[in-house]
Formats: C-alpha cells, structure tokens, sequence
C-alpha cells in the first residue's frame, strides 16, 4: 500500500516534490560553494579519512575495503576526485531540483552519501540516505511534478526507436 502511494499517487508526487528539492538544494549549494571557491582539494578529507578509519567496538577497522580503496585509488587520483565530487554534487542537486533523471541523480546522490559515511562522516548523510531511499524507490512518481515528465517519456520512446532499428539491423 505505501508502495504504490509512493510510486503512482499525485499526493505522493506532491510530498516527493518537497523531499527531492529539499534534498537537491542541499547538494546543489555544497557542490556550487566548492566550486565557486576554485580551491577545491579532497586531499585532506581523504587522507584523514585513510588515518582515522572508522572503527568498530573492538577497535579494528570495520570498512578496511573502503581505506584500501582510498589509499590505492582515490589519493593517486586525486585531481579526478577533485573534479568529480563539486561537479557531481552541483549536478546531483539540479538533476533533484528540477526533477530531471531524478533515480539517476538520487542514485548518485546515495553512492556519494555512503562514501561519505563509509569514510567516517555522519553529519546529516543519515537523513540523506534515508530520504534519497524514499525518492529512489519511489522511481518516476518522484520527478512526476519536474522535467521528468516530459523527460522520462522521450527517453523511453528513443529508446524503443532505436531497440528495434538495431533489431531490425541485426535481423538482416
């Protein structure tokens, strides 16, 4: 029953509405701040992340995976993470905001709240990531009041074109 409210009921598109532009202004201010200060390093946050992992009651690294992964990839690649994380939260909170591929930008949105988390900062990513899950699930029923209604339809309906002209290519 909530299900189908969340995902086919206008009053529930309403409530996703204010949920998703409250979630998008918040990701689209944290992305546009990094990068209208042009000075943007996600060393420090990393490298304190990799020396100071999260840590559970018996004192031993519970996310031991996500500090290799930072130690091997994301601090030897760290202009890219410099570039992708102000640019992706900018974009994650218009794609929220205008409701334009909202599941991809919440999809997005949650992979970068549980990095967050999984590199030890709780903050308001809890809340995030509970409210993103809401959104996420409630697929297109949450950008319904935004481009997605225009958006989703042409997407699908390109896609369908193009299925079958490659079937039809195949097939000959």
């Amino acid at each position: 029953m909530f299900m189908n409210f969340l995902r086919e009921n206008k009053i529930g598109a309403g409530i996703l509405t204010v949920l998703r532009i409250y979630l998008g202004y918040a990701w689209f201010t944290a992305g546009l701040g990094k990068l209208q200060s042009g000075a943007f390093d996600a060393s420090g946050f990393l490298k304190n992340a990799v020396a100071n992992p999260v840590k559970g009651p018996d004192g031993n690294m519970v996310y031991g995976w996500y500090v290799n992964f930072l130690e091997s990839f994301a601090l030897p690649n760290i202009d890219v993470f410099n570039l992708i994380v102000p640019w992706g939260e900018t974009l994650i909170g218009l794609g929220l905001m205008l409701g334009c591929l909202t599941t991809a930008a919440m999809f997005f949105g949650l992979v970068m709240n549980f990095s967050f988390f999984l590199a030890g900062t709780v903050s308001h990513n809890p809340t995030d990531i509970f409210l993103g899950f809401i959104i996420l699930t409630a697929g297109f029923n949450a950008g319904r009041i935004g481009l997605d209604h225009w958006v989703v339809p042409f997407l699908r309906k390109t896609m369908r074109a193009n299925g079958l002209k490659e079937k039809v290519k195949s097939a000959a």
